[in-house]
């Protein structure tokens, strides 16, 4: 980031912090895609990451005023729209994790997503139940520790690692899935 993005950027927050209509729809378009795709990994649907996204913008906007100006804005954003999807999630599906059991399972070769476009990844995920797929999400995309992800959505930690060797077994079924119709279209084609 150069330092007239970094200008503009701080510009932009200063707006923000002083209800600058103009500087807050800036700022959201400025980070539009970069927060959806964060928010479409953890919601079942394009409507839901929205909604999701816009409550997130509304803590930015109304928290920003304790922002470092400082430290680099994305992590704080960041944190906030994960935060946001983990939030959503409680309120909708939390009864699911209260469900889950221990499982242990092998691991598979994950080197067949690099033939998968990221929205059709996207969408294979979006077939995993609601808790599996967040605490996939959360460990494997983005990078949490069993002990974090027990503490953001109040599970054990044996939870986590149920629902993440769960919701491993399950894309592997999805994966399997998805190439044999895949298979059988281009036979067809």
């Amino acid at each position: 980031m150069g330092p007239d993005h970094k200008l503009m950027l701080r510009n932009l927050i200063k707006g923000c912090i002083k209800n600058d209509r103009k500087c807050q729809r800036d700022l959201y378009q400025h980070f539009y895609a970069y927060s959806i795709s964060i928010c479409l990994r953890y919601s079942d649907s394009r409507d839901e990451a929205v909604e999701v996204l816009n409550e997130a913008f509304m803590k930015i906007f109304k928290n920003l005023k304790k922002f470092d100006l400082s430290r680099p804005f994305t992590p704080w954003l960041r944190k906030i729209l994960i935060n946001s999807c983990i939030n959503n999630f409680k309120s909708k599906r939390i009864e699911l994790m209260n469900e889950l059991h221990e499982e242990q399972i092998h691991s598979s070769g994950e080197d067949i997503l690099s033939h998968i476009s990221y929205n059709e990844i996207l969408g294979l995920i979006r077939k995993l139940s609601p808790g599996y797929r967040t605490v996939f999400n959360l460990y494997v995309i983005e990078g949490y520790k069993h002990e974090e992800i027990a503490a953001m959505l109040n599970i054990s930690v044996g939870t986590s690692k149920s629902n993440l060797a769960k919701a491993k077994k399950n894309m592997r079924i999805i994966l399997k899935e998805y190439f044999l119709e895949d298979y059988e279209r281009s036979k067809q084609g």
